[in-house]
């Protein structure tokens, strides 16, 4: 068991994120728990999550997630138990992948992000808006970059009947508060990323509207992160079951990147790097990089 006292100093120097003025980033999902809502266990054992996390690499993924305690509602994970299982993923994946792959590791507790920098981890996406107080002063002392999410509940607690008067307006005064934050414990702006939280205690026409404003968020001068992956708000949009809304968060990542995201993070790596890739080269952003023989 990891011991959570008098935690060594990092032999990793967490790397930063790359710029995105011109280019948008896939972050590949590996969930090193029972319960995840789109693979249900399946990378629940650490053989499976380092494969997976490995596979997400070689389908073009330039960041990777490791999680090891959902966001929905749930009974608490003990803190070093949360290190337990997400700790081993990133040390394998930090061996294996190549350098210019990132890892981060999803964690609303500053202890975990700790022991997961020491472990290779580069950023901390914390899906609760720096719920835990010493957050923002861990990922200032180790030097990793910080997504900051929006949500309303306390962590792991149902919010049922979700309201908001506006909540494109509320959610970026969450994120404007939260950045403010981050900043004041010493966070360069350049290390933080936005995220405002799609499904995350809002409801599917609370998560369309906010989608709709998406370049409200993006007006705060930072890169945004889009968790759009086979949710709810694409499900009840369409009327489709988990397994079938691939089409639906596709047509939603491209939609949020024309309004400003600059990171997306999804189930399916090699559907969306292809969708990344042809919206990049379509603005110009990048080259084509196949033979040019057609009318030629």
């Amino acid at each position: 068991m990891t011991t959570l006292d008098s935690p060594p100093a990092s032999p990793h120097a967490p790397r930063p994120l790359p710029d995105t003025a011109r280019r948008v980033l896939v972050m590949g999902i590996v969930n090193r728990t029972r319960d995840s809502f789109f693979d249900e266990g399946r990378t629940w054992g650490l053989e499976a999550a380092v494969g997976a996390g490995l596979a997400a690499g070689r389908a073009g993924a330039e960041l990777i997630d490791v999680g090891g305690v959902k966001f929905a509602p749930g009974d608490p994970v003990p803190v070093a138990e949360e290190i337990d299982r997400v700790v081993p993923v990133l040390a394998a994946l930090r061996r294996e992948l190549p350098e210019h792959v990132l890892l981060s590791v999803d964690t609303f507790h500053a202890a975990v992000a700790r022991a997961a920098i020491a472990a290779g981890a580069d950023l901390i996406n914390d899906t609760t808006g720096l719920s835990d107080p010493q957050m923002a002063a861990t990922v200032a002392e180790t030097g990793a970059s910080l997504v900051i999410t929006h949500s309303a509940a306390r962590p792991r607690c149902a919010l049922p009947r979700p309201h908001y008067d506006d909540v494109v307006a509320e959610v970026r005064a969450f994120l404007a508060d939260r950045l403010q934050r981050a900043l004041a414990a010493g966070i360069p702006r350049e290390r933080i990323v936005l995220d405002p939280g799609p499904d995350l205690n809002k409801n599917t026409l609370q998560t369309l509207e906010m989608l709709r404003g998406f370049e409200e968020y993006a007006s705060l001068g930072l890169p945004l992160l889009a968790a759009l992956s086979r949710k709810d708000f694409v499900g009840e949009s369409l009327g489709l079951p988990k397994q079938e809304r691939l089409e639906g968060s596709l047509a939603a990542a491209a939609w949020t990147i024309r309004h400003g995201a600059r990171i997306l993070r999804v189930h399916d790596v090699e559907a969306t790097v292809r969708l990344v890739r042809m919206l990049e080269v379509l603005a110009g952003w990048r080259d084509p990089t196949g033979p040019l023989v057609h009318n030629t």
